[in-house]
């Protein structure tokens, strides 16, 4: 793995250069290309970057949007924020952990499944609102939720 983080810091810093400011970019292209950031990381961009190792750890874990484990095929984000809570989202919440047995924060190897809370997905009049990888979907209740998992199972079952 150490070679491909290596190989893609290196394309990336051919192409735009190894500036302070494109530390993000960096990071945002080896979690696009890899789907998470490997441990090592922080180590090959604070050398190529000239920055140490706690100031890119710190990125890396200061930004929601980073994962640092290999995500599960199905990563839920359930939003959190007052229009989707007051519209059922613990429910839904409740709802997925029980159908999928994965919990809120947790990486488990033995589901596709993960769930993580976000504040805000833009679709506060379509409330609530969940995101499965980069697809959304509002207006979800139990009944419509039950189906997208029952889906989202069977071809997981089919592969």
């Amino acid at each position: 793995m150490s070679n491909n983080v290596q190989n893609l810091v290196n394309e990336f810093v051919s192409l735009k250069g190894n500036s302070e400011d494109m530390v993000l970019p960096v990071l945002h292209h080896i979690q696009d290309s890899l789907g998470f950031i490997p441990d090592e990381s922080a180590n090959i961009v604070s050398k190529k970057f000239n920055l140490s190792r706690a100031e890119i750890h710190g990125v890396i874990t200061y930004y929601h949007h980073f994962r640092t484990n290999k995500p599960a095929k199905y990563n839920i984000q359930l939003c959190v924020a007052e229009s989707c809570k007051s519209c059922g989202s613990d429910d839904l919440h409740k709802l997925i952990e029980n159908e999928t047995g994965a919990k809120m924060h947790e990486h488990n190897n033995d589901t596709n499944f993960s769930i993580e809370p976000v504040y805000c997905l833009g679709l506060c009049a379509a409330s609530p609102a969940i995101q499965v990888n980069d697809d959304f979907y509002g207006n979800m209740d139990a009944k419509k939720l039950d189906h997208l998992l029952t889906k989202l199972k069977s071809e997981t079952h089919n592969v």
